[in-house]
């Protein structure tokens, strides 16, 4: 018998989601969803490409069963003819408006307000991150409806993935003709993570049925006295009590540095921290509303808690990492969760994290640095859960009781010296370039190649005073060096700044 062809249009929905977040299995509950009510479903998906380049487009059809009708659904979107497109981050959003997949005349657009950064966010030297209102703004216009929460926050808290809170947002967008009751018995069916994901599912369902204003920020932490002996302890309280001294526009900033260096080193380090602030506040006054020691507060704290070898095995190696990564992951009490770190140590960190004369030893010995890089430099695969991953990263973490004697801390200090002198030369007569002088510090982060990279622009940055000096401009030159440094990692905005320089 011949079957016509239903003439009935079908619910067009796009799943925009990257890996990880549940893409699938939100496409999975939809179409079992549909099929449960009586109607006939289809799914397919289009991968994306690694490395948060672009995310996996699900596509589901569902329309409504006629007896001796036989549907013909789509296999991939077209623009201007989605019902329902669900993001799972919000530049996803942006991207299905780029599409054209959101209309004003007929689409839903459900998105998580959350970020998960693209690689040209991650690589620029500076802040890529994107301005995310003209998304907003552009997804507000295009969509017929737009509903966006933190959906990802929302999931987390109910200890469960995106996906569960997606469909409790597309359960209350009213998006599909199917009671809430249905949605939720969709989820019990699944028989995987029930009571989790129904705690995201109401969670997400009721961000939209009951939309509140956003919470206002919680306050910052104290810096607190807390853990080693009774008299770390008090070493810490002195140390409390001395950025109690500092004026007020200082006052917090200071306290969170402290804190930084503390964790990083020691109490003693802190004190060496505030000694230094103490020199800066000579040098500063109420009429420039202590703006030089405010931001020395921030940059000095990262000067002298940067990156090393000895911080990320601390770091990698914390009981709080493991409790983080456990909740990352969602994992239950009785789940096993395996870390793997990649890692790839070269020579010159080895070096570094020798005593400083025996690192300068092995530096100028080309038969020992070819035997040691041919032992050393590789890259690893290091199983942070097992005896034998945790065992030699937690040693070398214990190196920091003996971090001032090694060489990559005497040449940290020896930079921040020569850097902190150039401030305090030109602080009594220019506070404005002393500001952006200590702002300078930016440039310089992480460890190896990248760090290389960084100190480099900070010293030709910096450099550039000496044809500065004595401008009413100076300020605004480096700073605009420093903005042309931050943005690009070749560094040729800042050859062609350095290059305007030298014809003033």
């Amino acid at each position: 018998m011949d079957v016509a062809a239903a003439t009935d249009r079908p619910i067009a929905i796009a799943i925009m989601a990257m890996g990880g977040q549940g893409g699938g299995v939100l496409a999975d509950w939809i179409v079992a969803l549909a099929e449960a009510q009586g109607w006939v479903a289809q799914a397919t998906s289009v991968p994306g490409v690694a490395q948060r380049t672009g995310a996996t487009i699900y596509y589901v059809e569902i329309i409504r069963a006629v007896a001796g009708r036989q549907p013909v659904l789509s296999l991939m979107p077209v623009p201007g003819d989605v019902d329902v497109v669900i993001a799972a981050e919000l530049m996803e959003a942006g991207r299905a408006v780029q599409r054209g997949l959101v209309t004003p005349d007929r689409t839903v657009l459900l998105a998580s307000s959350h970020r998960s950064l693209a690689m040209v966010e991650k690589i620029k030297p500076g802040d890529g991150i994107a301005d995310p209102a003209p998304v907003l703004a552009a997804a507000g216009a295009a969509a017929k409806r737009f509903v966006h929460a933190d959906m990802q926050a929302l999931a987390e808290r109910a200890g469960s993935v995106i996906s569960a809170a997606l469909f409790g947002a597309l359960a209350a967008s009213g998006a599909l003709p199917f009671a809430r009751a249905a949605f939720e018995e969709t989820i019990r069916a699944a028989g995987v993570g029930v009571a989790a994901s129904l705690a995201a599912f109401a969670l997400g369902y009721d961000a939209v049925r009951s939309p509140v204003a956003a919470a206002a920020p919680a306050p910052v932490e104290a810096v607190a006295v807390s853990g080693g002996t009774a008299a770390e302890q008090a070493a810490f309280a002195r140390a409390l009590q001395r950025v109690a001294a500092f004026p007020e526009p200082a006052r917090a900033m200071l306290g969170h540095g402290l804190r930084r260096v503390v964790d990083y080193q020691d109490v003693a380090y802190g004190h060496e921290y505030l000694d230094i602030m103490d020199r800066l506040l000579a040098l500063d006054s109420a009429a420039e509303n202590f703006a030089l020691t405010a931001e020395a507060a921030r940059q000095v704290a990262v000067a002298l808690a940067y990156d090393d070898v000895i911080r990320v095995a601390d770091l990698k190696t914390r009981a709080s990492r493991f409790a983080r990564v456990r909740g990352e992951v969602v994992a239950g009490a009785g789940e096993i969760v395996e870390t793997t770190e990649f890692m790839h140590p070269r020579m010159a960190e080895l070096c570094a994290t020798m005593p400083a004369r025996w690192g300068l030893a092995v530096e100028r010995s080309r038969l020992l640095t070819a035997a040691l890089r041919w032992a050393f430099e590789r890259r690893r695969r290091v199983r942070t859960t097992t005896v034998l991953g945790f065992v030699p990263l937690y040693l070398v973490a214990g190196l920091r009781p003996r971090r001032r004697t090694l060489l990559r801390h005497q040449r940290e200090m020896a930079h921040v010296r020569a850097w902190l002198a150039l401030v305090e030369r030109h602080a009594p007569g220019d506070c404005r370039l002393a500001v952006e002088l200590l702002k300078c510090r930016r440039l310089v982060k992480g460890y190896s190649d990248t760090h290389a990279r960084g100190a480099s622009k900070f010293d030709r940055v910096t450099g550039a005073v000496a044809l500065l000096a004595g401008r009413d401009d100076a300020a605004d030159w480096i700073r605009r060096l420093r903005d042309a440094a931050l943005a690009d990692a070749e560094g040729k905005l800042l050859d062609g700044a350095l290059a305007t320089i030298r014809t003033l």
